[in-house]
C-alpha cells in the first residue's frame, strides 16, 4: 500500500490562489444593458443559482440589467415556502426568493412568461416573487431581439 504522507487538510487553508486576477476587471459603460435568461427548473441543477450571481455581478458592474425566465425558469420566481410562503423549510429554500427579491430592490427587473407559468406548470400571476413583471409569451423572443439591436451582453442558458 502506498503510504500518504501529505498532512490532512484543516478548516482555515488555501487549496488554490484565490487572490490572483488573470483578466481586468471589466464595468459597464454607461447606458450599457445586459440580459440573463433562465431555462431551468429552480433546484435541479446549480444553474438557476448561478445565473442569479452573474445577473448580480453584472448589475454591480454598472449594467442595467434584466433577467427574462422562461419555460421551466419561471419555478424560479414562484413564492414558497413550508408550512407557510415565506417560511424557509430546509436551509437555502429561499435562495431563490432572497436572491431575486434583492435584484429587483437594488434596480434590477425580472420579468416572468405568462403562457410557462400557466400552461406548464399551473400557477398564476399571484404565485410570483412580488416586483416580477409577467409578460406575453411573444415578447419573450422580443425581449432578446430588444436587447440584441441595443448591443447588450445576453446571457443564455439552458438546462434539459
Amino acid at each position: 500500500m502506498p503510504e500518504v504522507t501529505i498532512p490532512a487538510h484543516k478548516t482555515g487553508d488555501f487549496l488554490v490562489d484565490y487572490e490572483e486576477k488573470v483578466f481586468p476587471d471589466v464595468q459597464a459603460e454607461p447606458g450599457e444593458k445586459a440580459l440573463v435568461t433562465f431555462h431551468t427548473v429552480a433546484f435541479e441543477g446549480s444553474i438557476g443559482l448561478v445565473n442569479l450571481l452573474q445577473a448580480t455581478r453584472l448589475k454591480k458592474k454598472g449594467f442595467e440589467t434584466s433577467i427574462l425566465l422562461y419555460g421551466p425558469g419561471v419555478t424560479l420566481g414562484l413564492q414558497r415556502g413550508f408550512p407557510k410562503l415565506g417560511d424557509e423549510a430546509f436551509p437555502g429554500h429561499q435562495n431563490f426568493t432572497v436572491r431575486i427579491a434583492k435584484f429587483i430592490s437594488d434596480g434590477g427587473k425580472v420579468y416572468c412568461c405568462r403562457f410557462a407559468l400557466q400552461a406548464l406548470y399551473g400557477h398564476g400571476e399571484a404565485s410570483l416573487i412580488p416586483g416580477i413583471i409577467p409578460i406575453n409569451p411573444l415578447d419573450v423572443l422580443d425581449i432578446v431581439l430588444m436587447h440584441r439591436k441595443e448591443g447588450a451582453f445576453i446571457l443564455d442558458t439552458w438546462t434539459l
